[in-house]
């Protein structure tokens, strides 16, 4: 039985094309900086955001972390969403290995942070307090449902933020599912921050890796980060490859993710048990179980996995799905008509 994976979009493999060009992928020594196909990735990278540089790093995790210790020195702070992943699943990188404090506010139901609510935490000057250095948004959010943040949103924080001597990270990790949910180049979203990190592992299908970018001056002070945090890698050429198809051929077919969401939310609206959070604005479905329901989490989950299904709980009580390359419309009807038989 073919196993339909709904947990996240970081369970997306390899394209047939994608191992193709992993496969015949010109290396070098990127520690050396001498992979072409790393340069040809970072490259397109920084074109696709208009920014003037890119770095490959292994992840989105070490993307931010490494941003953020470009940003700011040891004791002073960045202000970030309360349910920002970089506050609650990057191990608190930030604190322990750069020395930052971090302040955090909550966010606004659609993920945005209320420009007055930044306004109240910007550090005064005083010797007492961590000065304030920098506000993090995340595009899409994850925790807020998938939902994305408009290009005039991030131009009016980024006025904001620059009029007070701040910089602007955007942890941009389903970035593109953000410019394809509203039919806008990814630049527009990213013109205004001063330094942007999105993956390539997620709804772009390649197997590993994210591009940090930013000016010219900072990639190169992330450069010797990445260095120091054991990002270094060598002939990544053969997995920068896979980075270049997704970027060339990937993007706009995350619209199809979002439709299927949408399908498979509209779909499980119809089971009396679940709560839908809403249509989803991108490729994440959230619920939330009725008290009439008796089965645990994890034995929803044990039950739609004895299906072929893999889903993931959140809360004792609430589910979250993701569409992404690898399911198609037939896993979509399968995965209903298994919660209506669980569920029942």
């Amino acid at each position: 039985m073919e196993t339909i994976d709904l947990r996240s979009d970081t369970v997306t493999q390899p394209t047939p094309e994608m191992r193709a060009a992993m496969a015949a992928a010109a290396v070098g020594d990127d520690v050396f900086d001498d992979d072409p196909t790393v340069h040809r990735l970072q490259e397109m990278a920084a074109e696709k955001v208009g920014k003037e540089a890119g770095l490959f790093v292994p992840s989105g995790t070490m993307g931010n972390l490494i941003a953020l210790l470009v940003h700011c020195g040891r004791g002073d702070e960045a202000i970030l969403g309360a349910r920002a992943h970089t506050v609650l699943y990057e191990g608190g990188g930030i604190s322990s290995l750069g020395g930052i404090h971090s302040r955090q506010v909550m966010e606004r139901s659609d993920g945005s942070l209320a420009l007055e609510d930044l306004e109240a935490l910007i550090r005064p000057e005083d010797v007492h307090q961590p000065p304030t250095r920098l506000i993090s948004i995340e595009n899409t959010h994850n925790r807020c449902g998938g939902t994305f943040q408009t290009p005039e949103y991030l131009r009016s924080l980024a006025e904001f933020a620059h009029a007070r001597g701040l910089v602007v990270h955007m942890d941009g990790a389903r970035l593109f599912n953000a410019a394809v949910a509203q039919g806008v180049d990814a630049r527009k979203l990213t013109s205004a921050v001063d330094s942007v990190t999105f993956c390539l592992s997620k709804g772009l299908c390649a197997p590993v890796g994210s591009v940090l970018c930013g000016s010219k001056p900072f990639i190169k002070r992330a450069r010797h980060i990445r260095k120091h945090l054991g990002g270094g890698m060598r002939q990544a050429g053969i997995i920068a490859a896979a980075g270049i198809v997704a970027l060339e051929n990937m993007v706009e077919r995350l619209s199809e993710d979002h439709a299927r969401a949408r399908n498979l939310a509209t779909g499980l609206r119809e089971i009396a048990c679940i709560q839908l959070d809403g249509i989803p604005p991108t490729n994440m479905v959230f619920f939330n179980l009725t008290d009439s329901v008796t089965l645990t989490a994890e034995q929803i989950e044990a039950r739609m996995q004895e299906r072929g299904i893999l889903v993931h709980a959140t809360g004792k009580r609430r589910f979250r799905l993701v569409t992404h390359y690898w399911i198609d419309d037939t896993a979509v009807e399968k995965t209903i008509d298994a919660f209506k038989a669980v569920l029942s």
